[in-house]
C-alpha cells in the first residue's frame, strides 16, 4: 500500500507491517490501522511515528518508554488487553506518545496512557493506567539531551 504521508511524504506500507488497533486511540476512535515507522535518514533513533493507514495526514509520534523512565512498568488490568490477543511478554511492544511543541525544552510523553502492541499478532490498544505513579506529561527534554551527551 502506497500512502502520501505529512511526515514521511509518498512511502509504501507492506501489509504484514500493519497494527489494527481495534477500539482505535484515545480521541480517535475511527483510526484503527496503522504502521510504526522511523525516519531512515535519522535512523531507529528514540522517536517513532505510529501513521495512520486510513488518514495520511495523522501521525503520533512515539518512543520507547524505557528511554526516558528506566523503571517503567505500569499495572495494566488483563482485562483490557484481551482485544488484542494471547501476550507472550517476548512479543509485546510498549510505546508512548511524544508531545513536540514549538518550545523543545517542553518536550514531553504520556507514561499515563501507553500504547501496548502485541507483535505476533500485529493488534494494539491503549490504555490508561490507573493511580497517580505516572503522568501525562513527563518532562523529556533534559533526559534526551544528557543521553546525548552519554553517547
Amino acid at each position: 500500500m502506497i500512502i502520501q504521508t505529512k511526515v514521511f511524504g509518498e512511502i509504501t506500507i507492506a501489509d504484514e507491517k500493519i497494527i489494527h488497533f481495534p477500539a482505535g486511540i484515545i480521541g480517535f476512535p475511527g483510526l484503527t490501522d496503522f504502521a510504526l515507522v522511523h525516519d531512515e535518514e535519522k535512523g531507529i533513533g528514540s522517536i517513532h511515528w505510529l501513521q495512520s493507514v486510513q488518514e495520511p495526514a495523522f501521525a503520533l509520534p512515539v518512543m520507547d518508554p524505557l528511554l526516558v523512565k528506566a523503571d517503567y512498568n505500569p499495572e495494566v488490568d488483563d482485562e483490557l488487553l484481551k482485544p488484542i490477543g494471547k501476550l507472550v511478554p517476548e512479543e509485546l511492544l510498549v510505546m508512548v506518545t511524544v508531545t513536540v511543541p514549538s518550545d523543545l525544552t517542553k518536550m514531553t510523553v504520556n507514561l499515563k496512557g501507553p500504547i501496548i502492541i502485541n507483535a505476533a499478532e500485529k493488534k494494539a490498544c491503549q490504555v490508561i493506567v490507573e493511580g497517580d505513579g505516572y503522568a501525562v506529561k513527563y518532562p523529556i527534554y533534559d533526559i534526551l539531551n544528557a543521553k546525548k551527551a552519554g553517547e
